[in-house]
């Protein structure tokens, strides 16, 4: 199996141009086999052309492959994921950056709580890949229930992709008997930003009715009984 590189230290080809250019750079395909290897190199986008194709790499030793990615001149502004393929078995991943004005734009769709978890999605509705971050809380009849502080989600979220995701929340930490607003706030570079929320009663039938009708009314007398206090004493002033 051949072993690809793209240059000492990258992890993947990056280039960058206006609609309308040529960009080329290298692909190297190294065979540590005893044998001969012939290879045929293809590309996810049609951009791409190679200076020779298939590529017959012999024993231990290098081929370099030259290529180039032609820009269409009505290419969309921002940031574009591909690859480049040799065989069945070697991808190396491919970012291309057209130049133009950049939108950083972001959502947060589809928040549901089911099962032992918080159910979300998230959109990249901008031009630029974005590395999320979010922060979930929850609010119930008296109070905070649920917080989890800003972090990062370790993903990459390329420009029009959407990603289904989940925030484990299992039932033994969840409130046995309340109406809870989960809230996810979800950020990422260049002050892309959204949120949104989903509400759900938990102890529902009647068991979970009475509770829940019981601790409101118990809320409710202890602010009336604070209230009456507060009145008493101002009369006896």
């Amino acid at each position: 199996m051949p072993a690809p590189a793209v240059g000492e230290g990258r992890p993947y080809i990056y280039l960058e141009g206006p609609p309308g250019t040529v960009l080329e750079d290298m692909l190297s395909l190294t065979n540590p086999g005893t044998r001969p290897l012939t290879l045929r190199l293809r590309a996810t986008a049609p951009w791409v052309t190679f200076a020779a194709n298939p590529v017959t790499v012999p024993p231990r030793t290098r081929a370099d492959v030259p290529f180039s990615v032609t820009v269409p001149p009505d290419a969309p502004p921002g940031d574009h994921a591909g690859a480049l393929l040799a065989g069945d078995d070697v991808t190396v991943p491919v970012r291309l950056r057209v130049g133009g004005p950049r939108l950083a734009a972001l959502t947060v769709e589809s928040v549901r709580i089911r099962g032992g978890a918080i159910h979300y999605a998230l959109v990249n509705r901008g031009n630029t890949v974005l590395a999320p971050r979010l922060a979930v809380r929850a609010e119930g009849l008296f109070g905070e229930v649920l917080r989890r502080p800003e972090r990062p989600l370790r993903l990459e979220l390329g420009p029009g992709r959407r990603v289904e995701l989940t925030e484990p929340w299992p039932d033994r930490d969840r409130p046995a008997v309340d109406r809870v607003t989960v809230r996810l706030d979800a950020t990422a570079g260049d002050g892309a930003r959204a949120g949104a929320e989903a509400t759900r009663t938990f102890g529902t039938g009647w068991a979970g009715a009475v509770g829940l009708a019981a601790a409101v009314a118990a809320g409710a007398g202890t602010w009336w009984v604070r209230r009456r206090r507060r009145g008493a004493r101002g009369a006896e002033a």
